[in-house]
């Protein structure tokens, strides 16, 4: 008959062979011959695990150290079966008491970093793997669990030499190369991370996360098909997997399929009801269509979910902007909410600053955006970059967006200082801007997508203001400043606030807030359509979430006083425009008289004007770009002056341009105005030969006029500051 020591190795020598049945039936022999022999009790415990029975694991794991309390081998097996039953704490004190017995266990220090890291714990995790490594070079786990505490601590480019290191001892390691492609293409090398999101799926063709991936990064590089499929082919293998649908409804969106993006949003939402970055997306596409009350709600559900989600909270408070009801109190309430919830208790990080004070030297000014590419910031801001006097001023461009382009290229060749900040956190963000010293910060994004607000509310230079993205407010208590002009903040209509508020006093430019000048080539200007008395085009080009239901019914009365005219609006295909002929047939206006255009190449678009004869400003929130593009394109808008700044718009577009006459008081007059224009060809006619010559001459066009205003608005923010009234004491 065989000895224990004997029968104990025969039944490793079956365990190691993968026989497990058999060498269970040895270990209960030894154990029925001998029951507290520890080695026995500890192997039964392994195949417990092994074959996911971890209760008895544990049982069988601790009568061995009640046995033999000092084995490191045996507490590391004990909490690797703790952790599989995600009992965190108790798996943290195993490992914890196996490094102790035996400091030179790599795997124990491996299994303890990754309990750590099951309880949140990265920094206290990252050592462990440290010295896992230190103890075994070529142990990939650990180089992967490494990886992955760093990229949670925040230290990217550490943990992107991490899962390096994984692949070069595993290139097949499905896992690292998805995680190394998340940090690639965080920091906007998407060609990267499209390449090892495919190769996760060439090792893993069932792994969902890496399709979801794959597609986030096409989507990314504007390959919206592409991603709407890599989404669809993660969903085939998990139907039930909420983020793939929530990404798959952002493609549709971006490529105007609205209804099915609402629809994929929604089942997202049905699957995971606290899913706040779903409610959040359902709201940008109810919005898209029009659904302002209701795309404020899904916003006000993903804050109610997750107070902390910055964005949603932003994207509730710009929306309350397309309101009709809103005015400036509403909207002040909203931006006092947000600054209270996201900014104030950042405000413990705010330090002094000991930039030099010399009120006249040469400033440095930062313009923090994620729209340095083709967009209507862009498009704006150029005109003010390439006028810039750089022996007055040393011009940085902080860009915050993951894609470039030409657009890109060209500010950042007006830029004495260029830096690509898109994967960095608001406070690395706010530590670069310190260590450039700047003097001047300008925000060119307010509430919009991708905005660095949370930066600014650290406050990381003396001066801080906000420009551009749209005629309104921040709300942060850390903003000093905002550039307007006089059409869009009227100085009879500044209250005592304006003057008492210590933050974002208005500086209103002396002529205009915008600096037109289109991106590259545009056809020449149309000859007027033409066509019969009373035939003419009306249209509206602006994106259709201004198309509000009071704009639709003062245009359906314009198409009533002219019953042939016809109306022309930009929106993609969907029930939304079922509404709208709806809302114009209960007007009286027979839908064959309403013609929508969806998506179109840039150069269509500005063709399209050859077919309006008179554009209508939308309202509550006017047009901007839209309105430039129009008078550009020889067309006069008609504008109705609102209640708040992105009201007024128009107004301001229009008195800068040399055309004060086509901004109306009130509906009356807006209707008015449109028709007398309608119905004037000639006048039309005329206004198509020469409005483009006024608009270039104008200085809504004159580049380095207008850059000289700004720069003296920067010179009297700076001096305010450097004399002492801007906050901070002199000394």
């Amino acid at each position: 008959m065989a000895t224990i020591p004997q029968a104990l190795a025969a039944a490793i020598e079956h365990h190691q062979a993968g026989r497990l049945q058999a060498a269970e039936q040895i270990y209960r022999q030894i154990l029925a011959a001998q029951p507290a022999q520890p080695d026995a009790l500890h192997l039964l415990g392994v195949i417990a695990h092994q074959v996911g029975n971890y209760p008895a694991a544990i049982e069988y794991v601790s009568r061995a150290i009640e046995v033999q309390p000092r084995v490191a081998v045996y507490h590391r097996n004990l909490g690797l079966s703790y952790r599989a039953l995600t009992q965190t704490a108790e798996a943290v004190a195993c490992c914890r008491r196996a490094v102790e017995l035996k400091p030179d266990f790599a795997e124990a220090h491996y299994d303890l970093a990754i309990a750590l890291q099951d309880q949140s714990f990265p920094a206290e995790a990252a050592p462990h793997y440290r010295r896992a490594l230190e103890l075994k070079a070529d142990y990939a786990e650990a180089w992967y669990g490494l990886g992955n505490a760093l990229r949670e601590l925040g230290h990217r480019d550490e943990a992107a030499d991490c899962y390096r290191r994984l692949l070069k001892l595993q290139p097949d390691h499905a896992e690292g190369c998805n995680n190394l492609g998340n940090i690639l293409g965080d920091q906007g090398q998407l060609d990267e991370a499209v390449a090892l999101y495919r190769r996760a799926l060439g090792v893993r063709p069932d792994y969902v996360l890496a399709y979801t991936n794959l597609g986030s990064a096409l989507h990314d590089r504007g390959q919206l098909a592409e991603a709407i499929a890599c989404y669809r082919e993660a969903l085939a293998r998990k139907p039930d997997d909420a983020g793939a649908l929530s990404n798959l409804g952002n493609a549709l969106k971006d490529q105007g399929q609205l209804d099915a993006a609402v629809a994929s949003f929604r089942r997202a939402i049905e699957l995971k009801p606290g899913f706040a970055h779903a409610w959040n997306n359902l709201g940008n596409a109810l919005k898209d269509q029009g659904l302002i009350p209701e795309a404020i709600a899904a916003y006000r559900r993903a804050v109610e979910l997750d107070p902390a989600f910055a964005l949603a909270d932003s994207n509730l408070v710009y929306t309350h902007s397309f309101l009709p009801e809103s005015d400036d109190r509403t909207i002040d309430g909203q931006l006092r909410r947000w600054n209270r919830q996201h900014a104030e208790p950042l405000a413990q990080s705010i330090r002094p600053h000991d930039n030099d004070r010399s009120p006249d030297r040469r400033l440095r000014i930062g313009y923090v955006s994620p729209d340095f590419r083709l967009h209507p910031v862009a498009q704006f801001l150029l005109p003010l970059l390439e006028s810039h006097d750089h022996q007055r001023f040393e011009i940085f461009l902080y860009a915050s967006m993951s894609v470039h382009d030409a657009i890109s290229d060209r500010c950042r060749a007006q830029a004495d200082g260029w830096r690509n900040v898109f994967a960095l956190s608001d406070e690395q963000l706010a530590g670069a801007i310190r260590r450039d010293k700047i003097d001047v910060l300008v925000d060119l994004a307010m509430h919009t997508a991708g905005n660095r607000l949370l930066t600014f509310a650290r406050k990381p230079a003396p001066v801080q203001a906000t420009y551009l993205a749209y005629c309104g407010k921040t709300g942060l208590a850390t903003i000093d400043y905002r550039l307007t002009d006089p059409y869009l903040d009227p100085p009879a209509q500044s209250g005592p606030q304006e003057v008492a508020s210590a933050c974002e006093q208005p500086i209103r430019l002396p002529e205009t807030y915008w600096c037109y000048r289109p991106l590259g080539e545009t056809p020449p200007v149309a000859a007027l359509p033409s066509v019969p008395a009373g035939q003419v085009t009306f249209g509206c080009l602006n994106n259709f979430c201004k198309a509000t239901p009071p704009a639709l019914e003062l245009w359906s009365r314009l198409l009533r006083a002219m019953p042939k005219s016809r109306l022309l609006l930009h929106a993609h295909p969907g029930s939304h425009r079922d509404r709208v002929r709806d809302l114009l047939a209960g007007q009286g206006v027979a839908p064959d008289r309403l013609t929508f255009v969806g998506l179109l190449p840039r150069d269509d678009y500005f063709r399209l004007y050859g077919q309006i004869h008179v554009a209508l400003d939308p309202f509550p929130y006017g047009g901007g770009t839209t309105t430039c593009d129009a008078l550009w394109m020889g067309v006069p808008v008609v504008s109705l002056a609102g209640r708040t700044s992105v009201g007024r718009g128009g107004l301001s577009i229009l008195s800068s341009a040399g055309f004060p006459e086509f901004a109306a008081a009130d509906a009356d007059q807006y209707t008015r105005i449109a028709l007398e224009l309608a119905g004037d060809l000639p006048r039309l006619h005329q206004l198509r030969a020469t409005m483009r010559d006024r608009v270039r001459s104008s200085p809504l066009m004159d580049g380095p006029r207008f850059a000289r205003h700004v720069e003296a608005a920067y010179r009297v923010m700076w001096q305010r500051w450097s004399s002492g009234a801007g906050g901070e004491p002199t000394g």
